[in-house]
């Protein structure tokens, strides 16, 4: 019986090898498509690194039960073999993601050989260069971890769905909806990308692919509707990286944090569904008010599929996330599983049906298998960094460390604890892939949070937020960025422009740390009450936000509509007077939008 670190050790040398192959030593920027990889022939040094890694990892898969009996002796064999994965790492590492998050890792590294000499609560336990290296490559803690198991066990089969749904002609359905649903009304283009980039994130849940695959067709459409370059990548930007918070796929770290949390991914599901639904909500609203203020046009019409000829033929394509739902929900199978039940049907339907005349060939489906392959090539290096940023944590003590300070500099205060979590969240997060950064988190943050009282799938969620908006959040955003390089649009002026359309996910975690109820977390009342407090908050200062309700908002109108709002976002979970002043809020606001609605009708007239 082969353990899972073997299965790991084989899968992630494939990986590595493939990273060899496609990325070259020199990275190559493809602005049109927001990707650097595989530019011309492969050099000789890199088949010989390619062969290096599967040699290596093919040592460790075969010696790996002798090898984890002595990840703590530094011998000729352990230290050597560390040496040589750890560079392979790095190097890949850079080749797929750049600079930063080697640097972070050097940095820590660098730590944990001095942390000894540092005094005061930030000080660690002394390791030496070899310990640490085994440590790193060895230990069931490091590389051939939790991180990179769930990465090779969990997440291949849901990317791998993910390219069989392309290749049936699924995904092409999702789009041509989300087109024929929106594209008559005003922004129809920015609400088409949002919707299709919400139905995409569900089996993506990766915001630079999210944003590529649906912003080559939503951002033209939005910019010949009238839509600035910045806005309509900042749309899409905000767009696609909801998408690792959408239920019932999510992203990656999902399922890293369900293993965290020691609760079944179901239970991270459910618990994201309100947040990811108030999330997009305020990106719908926006949009819908962004098009009537600057009078955004509508989809052309000859674009424009109808409804009931897209649902004639592709409605069957709805039957694979009906089969997902069914396996993960009510017959509490293992994810892995339910994707793959998932795909089964997707290949039927595929091979069966098909969608607008394109149907599955059995090269198609090997097409899927290589598209899966050399597309995890960066998930697996951002896994394979990320244990070892767990197993640096760990090692040295500094996990426990941090949070202690964390816990000292909020000084006991919750709000301005979460203050202190959100930014170092959004500041460790910047330029990092989604994974990496939570799972720093994870291990320096939630604990802190968990120590003050906040529950620990609420602490988890409120960094994963955090974490997720350091894509969108300049100076570093690659998000944004990647949307920028595909609409020609200036890079910094998109990230501040995300930043305002995505201003909803700043606030929306502080409310469920206080307000259970967003988690699913309470009674029907109390869910449903939060519910409609929350979204009628959020249209409010939408409203404020953009400066539109049924005309140009002047400042003080502007001023109620914000505050309205934010009396509505109170949690009244938290004490009862705020039930009072959900009510105030509410009374405001009806008396704001009456009165809008009225002066509205008297400017329509004259």
């Amino acid at each position: 019986m082969l353990f899972a670190e073997q299965f790991v050790a084989a899968c992630y040398g494939i990986g590595l090898a493939l990273t060899y192959l496609q990325f070259r030593f020199k990275r190559v920027a493809l602005a049109e498509a927001g990707q650097t990889g595989n530019v011309g022939e492969v050099p000789g040094y890199d088949w010989a690194l390619a062969a290096l890694s599967l040699v290596v990892c093919a040592y460790v898969f075969a010696r790996f039960p002798t090898l984890t009996a002595m990840s703590g002796i530094v011998n000729f064999e352990t230290l050597s073999l560390s040496i040589i994965l750890t560079l392979l790492t790095i190097e890949a590492v850079r080749r797929t993601i750049g600079w930063s998050l080697v640097i972070i890792l050097l940095v820590l590294g660098l730590y944990v050989m001095v942390g000894d000499l540092i005094p005061g609560r930030l000080t660690t336990r002394k390791v030496e260069m070899g310990e640490l290296l085994v440590y790193l490559n060895m230990d069931n803690n490091g590389l051939l971890g939790v991180i990179l198991q769930i990465t090779v066990v969990i997440i291949i089969p849901f990317v791998l769905m993910g390219r069989l749904l392309m290749r049936s002609g699924g995904s092409n359905f999702f789009n041509d909806i989300a087109i024929a649903l929106m594209g008559r009304f005003r922004g129809g283009p920015a609400k088409m990308a949002v919707i299709g980039s919400s139905l995409f994130g569900m089996i993506s849940g990766i915001a630079a692919a999210n944003t590529v695959a649906v912003g080559v067709v939503t951002i033209p459409l939005m910019k010949r509707s009238g839509m600035s370059a910045k806005l309509a990548a900042a749309v899409e930007a905000c767009a696609s990286n909801g998408g690792q918070l959408m239920p019932p796929v999510m992203g990656a770290v999902a399922f890293v944090m369900a293993d965290f949390l020691q609760i079944p991914y179901k239970e991270v599901a459910i618990a994201a569904i309100l947040p990811s639904v108030m999330y997009y909500a305020a990106l719908f609203i926006q949009a819908d008010l962004e098009a009537a203020r600057y009078g955004f046009g509508k989809v052309e019409a000859d674009k424009i599929p109808r409804v009931g000829k897209v649902l004639a033929g592709g409605w069957l394509f709805l039957a694979p996330f009906v089969v997902l739902i069914y396996t993960m929900f009510w017959l509490n199978l293992e994810p892995e599983y339910c994707a793959m039940a998932a795909s089964a049907a997707i290949i039927v339907l595929g091979f069966a049906v098909g969608y607008a005349g394109q149907r599955m060939r059995l090269g198609d489906l090997w097409g899927a298998v290589v598209d899966t392959a050399t597309g995890l090539c960066e998930i697996l290096e951002i896994s394979a960094a990320a244990g070892f940023i767990m197993a640096l944590f760990q090692v040295s003590g500094l996990a426990f460390a941090f949070a202690a300070y964390l816990v000292d500099l909020g000084g006991q205060s919750l709000i301005l604890l979460l203050i202190l979590a959100a930014v170092v969240s959004i500041i460790l997060g910047m330029g990092l892939p989604t994974i990496g950064v939570y799972v720093m988190l994870a291990i320096l943050v939630a604990p802190a949070l968990v120590k003050v009282g906040v529950s620990p799938l609420a602490a988890h969620l409120f960094i994963l937020y955090f974490g997720m908006m350091s894509l969108i959040t300049p100076p570093v955003a690659p998000a944004a960025y990647v949307a920028a390089a595909i609409a020609g649009a200036p890079s910094m002026a998109t990230g501040w422009t995300a930043m305002r359309f995505g201003w909803s996910s700043y606030i929306v975690p502080f409310l469920f740390v206080y307000s259970p109820a967003i988690l699913m977390k309470g009674s029907i009342v109390d869910i449903v009450l939060v519910t409609l407090t929350s979204l009628g908050g959020i249209w409010l200062i939408c409203a404020a936000m953009t400066g539109y309700f049924t005309r140009v908002l002047p400042v003080a109108v502007r001023l109620g509509f914000i505050a309205a709002g934010v009396m509505l976002l109170l949690p009244h979970e938290v004490s009862r007077a705020f039930l009072w002043v959900n009510l105030a809020g509410l009374a405001l606001g009806a008396g704001l939008i009456v009165s809008e609605l009225k002066t509205g009708k008297t400017y329509a007239r004259a």
